[in-house]
């Protein structure tokens, strides 16, 4: 082996998959593995180990993970024929969540890491692909662990995070884990307990993602309302979102998945009226009849849904509000299902992603004893999605004459160079639709102050009103 190849870095690829969650945890990952010295690739073929960071939250997410492996896994096989893979490693949440048993599932898979080895995830890689046998967890529920309390909280160690998508929106983590204990989740088994970050150090990554081309800053956690919470200060957001604002680069501030039953008055006025914070709440009502939520241990109802809306939209009658709802749960009856149909339609909701009734391994539902034959579930989520098209399209239907600020994320398709592609301020990154711009001829990352002119389902297009900045 000569010199300059024994010198040669390790090239490294990172596939993500899931949530915007597991985006930032990619990111921590590669900023790690950057400064031990591998060398980051987007290419999985140039790299000689590809990791994927999986997503273990339902059947077709579990079933994608796995496509990504064994596709990355056939990388291996042209190695002995001029490739380069030399190893396909596995993280993320399908990885914590099934471990060893997903190691033995996939024999084409190197390793199974869990998050436990993400401190060393440098080390790890390079015994693997120096054949190193790595035994992969046996999983457990990460709840029984208790959390390091506040006070005992060292500052955390320097892992810089390397921008693995070069967009003018990074997704930026409040907090990990969750204490709720819905009856159909099984996140927190794996995920653990909620943990919020600190202030300090949510801000100090801010202002380093502003640096690194982010305009758009988008809060992730699993449950933002509870931000603060173990830190002694549930307010903590509502006093953090306008020194996040105020970041010089940064001119959007949005904050993702806002659990109804915890969204208080302070933090609802906050988001709504924070200069440079997105009025868009990410309410994750799951269902509206009392009975169904009460059977998920969650609260709530039509009644207090629909006055929590009507605060937002007295603060903010333009408001994006987005939401998901779960459709056939066990025991649900049709009148349960008319009571979420009629709260749909009186909540004017802009996006509702709407899920059928599985089983989830470990969770409390998975025992229940009065399921839904699936093909009743199927017809119910049928029925439910066709009713929300509607809805949605009526609801963006209603945005025609509204002003809208475009972040511009995507010029490939603007014939010409003209027009482009990008989402006003109610609508979130990648599943809440998009805002097409007209004419004019614009750069990823512009800013365009615009007027909506049209709707293609919540898709909307706008004509540019004004210079881009």
């Amino acid at each position: 082996m000569t010199t300059d190849a024994a010198a040669a870095p390790l090239t490294v690829a990172m596939l993500t998959l899931g949530c915007a969650r597991n985006e930032v945890d990619s990111e921590e990952l590669a900023g790690r593995l950057a400064a031990d010295g591998f060398q980051l690739v987007s290419n999985a073929a140039d790299a000689d180990t590809v990791v994927v960071n999986t997503c273990g939250f339902v059947e077709q997410a579990k079933k994608d993970s796995v496509d990504a492996l064994l596709e990355a896994a056939d990388l291996k096989a042209s190695a002995g024929h001029g490739g380069r893979t030399q190893a396909v490693v596995a993280v993320g949440c399908m990885s914590e969540r099934y471990g060893k048993d997903l190691a033995a599932s996939l024999p084409e898979v190197d390793a199974v890491l869990g998050f436990d080895d993400y401190p060393d995830i440098a080390g790890r890689l390079r015994s693997i692909v120096a054949g190193e046998t790595h035994h992969p967890h046996t999983p457990s529920d990460r709840r029984l662990l208790l959390p390091i309390s506040p006070a005992e909280r060292q500052a955390p160690e320097v892992a810089p995070r390397a921008r693995l998508e070069s967009g003018p929106m990074a997704p930026l983590k409040l907090a990990s884990g969750c204490d709720r204990r819905c009856t159909f989740c099984a996140i927190p088994s794996f995920r653990g307990s909620f943990v919020s970050r600190r202030p300090s150090d949510v801000i100090t990554e801010a202002r380093w993602l502003a640096t690194q081309g982010a305009r758009e800053l988008f809060l992730v956690s699993e449950n933002s309302t509870s931000y603060g919470k173990d830190l002694g200060d549930l307010r903590l957001l509502e006093t953090m979102l306008p020194e996040l604002a105020a970041i010089e680069g940064v001119d959007l501030v949005r904050v993702s998945y806002l659990q109804p039953a915890e969204t208080r008055p302070g933090l609802v006025e906050a988001i709504a009226t924070t200069p440079g914070v997105a009025p868009y709440f990410d309410l994750s009502f799951q269902h509206a009849s009392a009975t169904v939520l009460r059977r998920m241990r969650r609260f709530g109802d039509p009644d207090s849904f629909l006055t929590l809306l009507e605060q937002v939209r007295a603060h903010a009658p333009l408001a994006g509000v987005r939401s998901n709802v779960i459709v056939g749960f066990p025991g649900e009856t049709e009148a349960d299902l008319q009571t979420l149909c009629d709260f749909l339609e009186a909540a004017r909701l802009d996006v509702t992603g709407v899920f059928g009734y599985s089983d989830e391994d470990g969770t409390e539902a998975a025992s229940f004893d009065d399921k839904l034959d699936e093909d009743e579930v199927w017809a119910r989520a049928q029925h439910v999605t066709a009713l929300v098209e509607e809805l949605t399209a009526q609801r963006a239907e209603e945005r025609i004459g509204e002003d809208v600020l475009v972040l511009v994320e995507s010029t490939e398709d603007a014939a010409d160079g003209h027009g482009a592609e990008g989402r006003a301020a109610h609508q979130g990154p990648e599943v809440d639709g998009t805002t097409t711009l007209s004419e004019g001829v614009f750069a990823v990352g512009d800013l365009v102050p615009a007027v909506v002119i049209g709707t293609d389902g919540v898709d909307l297009v706008a004509r540019p009103t004004g210079a881009a900045r």
